[in-house]
C-alpha cells in the first residue's frame, strides 16, 4: 500500500526490500519535505553492519506488511551518491540523488530534513514548516519559546555519536607462479673400452710346425686385424620432478581502530537555574 504522512511514525526500523524483494537493509530516519512536511526520502542503512546510509525516494515505495518496498534495484541503491546524514538534504545533494534515481528535478524544490531535533514525535510534529512563526509561550503543553529555531516539544533531544566497526575485503597484492629455463653443464665419468694391437711370437713346434708350413717357403703377405672402441653416447629426457602449486590461507590479527565522535551536551544557563 502507498505510504502517507501517518504512516511515517511506523516506518522507522523496518526492513526495506528492492523490487525483486532483495534485503537492502533497515529504515534509520525519514526525510520531510520543508515546504510540504510530506515523506520524501528513506535513509537506510546499509553495507556491513549497518555502517552506510543511503537515501531512497520514497515517491513510489509501498508497505507489504512489516516491510517497505521501493522500485530500485539493491545495487542502485548502494551506489548512490553520498549525502551527510545531518538531519537535512542540500539542494546539491538532492539534485544528484534525483539524478541518480532517474527523477525529474527542480530548482524551486526546497531542501528536505527532519523536523527540528532530528526524531519524530508524534503526527502533529511531522508537518513542521521552518517559514512558519513559532509557536506563542503560552500553547497548550510548551514550555519557553525556542530561540534557535522553530518550535518542536517540551524537551530537546540529545544524540551521540556511536563507532561502528566492520572490515571490508579488498585486493591487497598478487602472487603468481613463473616457470622459466636454466641450463648447467653437468660432467659424469664414463668408462670406455678400446682394442690395441699386441705383437705375440711363438717358436716353430712339433704342435704348430704344419701351420707354418702351409704356403710357399718364401712370400709377401698382408694379415689385417679390425680394432675397435667405445665412445661416450650423451641421450637427454624430460623427467618430471614435482607439482607446484598457489594456495591461500586465512591469518587473523588485531588491528586498533580510532576515530573521533561527537557527543551533545545540555546544560541549563539561567540565574535562577536548578540543577538535578
Amino acid at each position: 500500500m502507498t505510504i502517507n504522512t501517518q504512516d511515517i511514525g511506523s516506518l522507522r526500523g523496518q526492513q526495506v526490500l528492492d523490487r525483486d524483494g532483495d534485503k537492502i537493509g533497515k529504515v534509520d530516519e525519514i526525510y520531510l519535505d520543508e515546504q510540504t512536511g510530506k515523506p520524501e526520502w528513506l535513509a537506510v542503512n546499509t553495507g556491513l553492519f549497518g555502517s552506510n546510509l543511503s537515501f531512497i525516494p520514497l515517491a513510489q515505495a509501498t508497505t507489504e506488511g512489516d516491510s517497505v518496498r521501493v522500485p530500485y534495484e539493491k545495487s542502485q541503491v548502494k551506489d548512490a551518491p553520498n549525502a551527510q546524514a545531518d538531519g537535512q538534504l542540500s539542494q546539491e545533494e538532492e539534485a544528484r540523488l534525483y539524478r541518480h534515481y532517474g527523477l525529474d528535478y527542480g530548482e524551486q524544490r526546497s531542501d528536505s530534513g527532519l523536523p527540528e531535533g532530528g526524531r519524530f514525535q508524534d503526527s502533529s510534529h511531522t508537518h513542521s514548516d521552518r517559514s512558519a512563526d513559532p509557536t506563542p509561550q503560552d500553547s497548550p503543553g510548551v514550555v519557553g519559546n525556542d530561540v534557535s529555531g522553530p518550535e518542536t516539544d517540551t524537551a530537546m533531544t540529545r544524540s551521540e555519536e556511536e563507532v561502528r566497526v566492520g572490515t571490508t575485503q579488498r585486493e591487497a597484492g598478487r602472487a603468481r607462479l613463473r616457470k622459466w629455463v636454466e641450463t648447467e653443464t653437468v660432467t659424469q665419468t664414463v668408462p670406455v673400452q678400446r682394442e690395441e694391437v699386441r705383437v705375440e711370437r711363438e717358436p716353430i713346434t712339433d704342435a704348430n710346425v704344419g701351420s707354418a708350413m702351409d704356403g710357399p717357403a718364401i712370400s709377401e703377405e698382408e694379415h689385417e686385424v679390425v680394432l675397435h672402441e667405445e665412445t661416450p653416447v650423451v641421450q637427454k629426457e624430460a623427467v618430471p620432478k614435482e607439482r607446484v602449486r598457489l594456495d591461500t590461507e586465512t591469518v587473523t590479527e588485531e588491528r586498533q581502530v580510532s576515530e573521533e565522535v561527537r557527543s551533545e551536551q545540555i546544560e541549563v544557563d539561567g540565574d535562577d537555574a536548578r540543577r538535578s
